[in-house]
């Protein structure tokens, strides 16, 4: 049952992101898919991360973080930020990258990133909502395609989170 609702929920499009988190000295990053558009003016993005993820406590600290919007052919990199911890390895070691505006790493390999400054989190569930103001931003590969969230197959585990069947009231 759970491969069921998995697949129901892969049909909400969405694009693959690599959120980017810096506090002092301290980096890391985390593939995200549930990345959305906020608000135009100003502009503002919100994304859901596990609160148990190295990466959150980061961007509370620190309260910045860039969105790095993948393109097709980068799933290697999805599944490699998505599948480890910075808490066990230098996930971002053999990745070029580089700080932007507010200090979030930037992919230099992503399609086209948002550097942003926290706004505020709310727990929804599971899962924190983390909002943010963009200010800076820029579209690194023109010619390329965003990759998808259905691309990636069962990349997160998703089918195995969740629950057998929908709660009924």
């Amino acid at each position: 049952m759970g491969e069921r609702m998995a697949a129901l929920f892969r049909t909400l499009t969405s694009g693959v992101y690599v959120i980017g988190a810096a506090h002092k000295d301290r980096i890391s990053a985390l593939t995200a898919a549930w990345v959305m558009q906020l608000s135009f003016d100003p502009p503002m993005l919100g994304f859901s991360v596990n609160p148990d993820s190295f990466s959150y406590p980061l961007i509370k600290a620190g309260k910045v973080f860039s969105v790095n919007v993948l393109a097709q052919g980068s799933l290697d990199m999805a599944r490699h930020l998505g599948t480890h911890s910075t808490r066990d390895m230098d996930k971002l070691e053999d990745i070029r990258w580089r700080p932007r505006t507010t200090g979030a790493p930037v992919l230099e390999d992503a399609l086209a990133y948002f550097d942003c400054r926290l706004q505020f989190t709310r727990r929804t569930g599971d899962h924190v909502l983390i909002t943010g103001e963009v200010i800076d931003g820029a579209i690194l590969k023109p010619r390329a395609t965003p990759m998808t969230y259905a691309q990636t197959g069962d990349l997160d585990g998703a089918s195995g989170m969740y629950p057998a069947r929908f709660r009924s009231k």
